[in-house]
């Protein structure tokens, strides 16, 4: 099956290559479309790091754990 990291993966050359191959062939210079295509793969890699940053399961259950000791809540009566 494939994953999101996955589909990234493939999104990065191809964003690269499709989006310069498209500019350039639209007319504007190999020079100026490189760059453009560059910036939509950045995009795409930005986006996997950080917008939808890969977690494991205990980093996930260690910040529930820090919030709820934050609260003050243990989970005990305090009577």
């Amino acid at each position: 099956m494939t994953g999101y990291y996955d589909l990234v993966l493939g999104l990065i050359p191809a964003a690269l290559i499709g989006v310069t191959a498209f500019l350039a062939l639209v007319g504007l210079s190999l020079t100026a479309a490189l760059p453009a295509g560059a910036a939509v793969a950045a995009a795409v890699m930005v986006h996997a790091m950080f917008v939808r940053a890969p977690v494991s399961d205990d980093v996930r259950g260690d910040a529930a754990r820090s919030d709820r000791r934050q609260s003050g809540s243990s989970g005990r009566s305090s009577v």
